[in-house]
């Protein structure tokens, strides 16, 4: 798995040599959603507390680095980190308030969906973050100002983020953090009668989930050069990030980047299909099918179905060779 893991990465890494500008922005968006995927995961998956507000996150990250680039000049390089931290902060409040009440479930998800309400509403009514219409970010290609002339360079920083998220999940998943996180995920009560701190693992998690999707927010604020509070604070976006995980497999650490590798492409290409004439809006009859399937046939996502084919195929082989 290891070595395939690395042949995988490497095949990424040559392979915008010989995309298209339109295929580079796909692997670009692919790599992105995988991020922000793979962030919600070591909170909703590992931990399986349901965050229906990530895109909370993603607005306070995406706005602090592109005010404080404006106001003070900040590279957003720098300011990506500052976006983290800010929605680290903002990830503390929910995660506090949510785990001392012992929130769960829909109640913990409404509880998100609340924050990211409020988040929209604030962005939408201050001067200061552009009110509706939105803050818009002047281009000038500078590398310096997280801006390229192509599309190349934001394939390989949403690649070294999506690896950054996955190898953060993958510490996670192999120490006693993800050991505990597992626990509470399977019975909250019993892990806590085995001295299990749930409350202080939950508040990590969080912590952790959201400071890595406030850095997300730098990029989507950079890349697409506006922030509409609509739009990056809005319930689609957070049910976009959510799933990449549960459709791939959440909880697993190749799961949110198979889903977004099966749904930010079929997003994509679906909308750019019925984009115009009386099929428009049609892209989200396909996105819904595919999810209706997987919710039906594939309840713990696809790349848990695949890892059990792989071990029943290897298996059988090793049986064959036996005979």
């Amino acid at each position: 798995m290891r070595w395939a893991v690395l042949a995988a990465v490497a095949v990424l890494l040559v392979l915008p040599a010989g995309l298209s500008s339109y295929a580079t922005t796909l692997f670009v968006l692919i790599f992105f959603y995988a991020f922000l995927g793979q962030a919600w995961n070591i909170v909703g998956g590992y931990a399986g507390q349901l965050s229906i507000g990530h895109a909370a996150f993603v607005g306070v990250g995406g706005y602090t680095a592109a005010i404080l680039a404006r106001d003070a000049g900040l590279t957003p390089w720098i300011g990506m980190f500052v976006g983290g931290v800010a929605a680290a902060a903002l990830g503390a409040v929910i995660g506090y308030l949510g785990f001392r009440f012992e929130l769960r479930g829909f109640y913990f998800a409404l509880l998100t969906v609340a924050f990211a309400e409020i988040a929209r509403i604030v962005a939408a009514n201050v001067e200061r973050t552009g009110g509706a219409p939105g803050l818009y970010i002047t281009f000038t290609g500078d590398p310096r100002d997280f801006q390229f002339a192509s599309n190349r360079p934001h394939y390989y920083v949403a690649l070294a983020l999506m690896l950054l998220a996955t190898a953060i999940a993958a510490a996670i998943e192999r120490r006693r953090f993800g050991v505990y996180l597992t626990a509470i995920k399977d019975d909250e009560a019993a892990s806590e009668a085995l001295g299990v701190p749930s409350f202080k693992y939950k508040m990590l998690a969080i912590v952790v989930s959201a400071f890595l999707t406030g850095m997300g927010g730098t990029f989507y604020a950079f890349f697409f050069l506006s922030l509409q509070p609509n739009t990056v604070f809005g319930i689609p976006f957070s049910v976009d990030i959510t799933l990449r995980a549960i459709v791939g497999g959440s909880g697993t650490l190749l799961g949110p980047i198979l889903g977004s590798f099966l749904l930010t492409p079929l997003a994509e290409l679906s909308r750019t299909y019925f984009a115009t004439g009386r099929w428009t809006g049609a892209h989200l009859i396909v996105y819904g099918l595919l999810l209706i399937v997987v919710v039906l046939f594939l309840p713990q996502g696809v790349y848990p179905f695949l890892r059990r084919r792989l071990r029943a195929v290897t298996r059988s082989e090793r049986g064959a060779m036996g005979s």
